[in-house]
C-alpha cells in the first residue's frame, strides 16, 4: 500500500514541539490521550483491536533522513539510515503511519535484529529492551489530504546507548473504533 500523499517525506521536516504539560497541549482532547501516552502504542493497538493488529511494512531503505531527523538523531549532513516506513493496523483499516529512522551505528551489536523485522513491529522489540530509554514526546499537527488533520508524536529511544527515531501519526479512523 503506497504511503498516504500527505505523509510524505516533506512532512516530516514539521516543526515539532515539545510535549511538556497536558494543559498546553494544542491537539484536541481526543487526541491527546493517545500523543501523551508514555507506553508501549503496540500493546495498545493490540488491545484495541482485540488481537486484529498487524504491521503493514510500506517500505524499508536507506537513506540520508530529513534534517529535523538528522538534528533529533545527532547525526552529520549526509550519512544515512536505515528508514522504516509502516502503517499499523485494527480491524483492518490504517491505524497509525509510522516511520522509524536507525542510524547505521545504532544497528550494531543486538540492535542488528532491528533491520530485519519485516512485519514484527518495532514497539515489541523497543519495550522488552531493558537497556531501552526514551526521549521525552514531541508532537506535530500534519495536514492530510482530505483536508483532516493527523496529529504526530515523536521521541528518541535508545537502545544499549545507540538512538533510533520513530514517529508515529494517528490517522482519523483510529476514533471511529468503538
Amino acid at each position: 500500500m503506497p504511503i498516504p500523499a500527505a505523509l510524505s517525506q516533506p512532512q516530516f521536516n514539521t516543526a515539532w514541539r515539545a510535549l511538556r504539560r497536558p494543559n498546553q497541549l494544542q491537539a484536541p482532547l481526543q487526541w491527546r490521550n493517545w500523543l501523551m501516552d508514555p507506553g508501549s502504542l503496540t500493546q495498545r493497538l493490540m488491545q484495541r483491536s482485540r488481537g486484529q493488529f498487524r504491521v503493514e511494512v510500506i517500505r524499508q531503505h536507506w537513506a540520508v533522513p530529513t534534517a529535523s531527523e538528522r538534528q533529533a538523531l545527532g547525526m552529520r549532513c549526509r550519512e544515512k539510515a536505515l528508514i522504516r516506513e509502516v502503517q499499523l493496523m485494527g480491524n483492518g483499516q490504517p491505524w497509525v503511519y509510522a516511520r522509524s529512522v536507525l542510524p547505521a551505528t545504532t544497528l550494531t551489536g543486538r540492535q542488528r535484529i532491528l533491520s530485519q523485522l519485516g512485519s514484527r513491529p518495532l514497539g515489541q522489540m523497543l519495550f522488552r529492551d531493558p537497556t531501552m530509554r526514551r526521549s521525552p514526546l514531541q508532537i506535530s499537527p500534519l495536514h492530510l489530504t482530505s483536508g483532516q488533520t493527523a496529529w504526530a508524536r515523536r521521541s528518541v529511544f535508545t537502545l544499549a546507548n545507540k538512538p533510533l527515531l520513530v514517529c508515529e501519526v494517528f490517522l482519523p479512523a483510529l476514533l471511529e473504533v468503538e
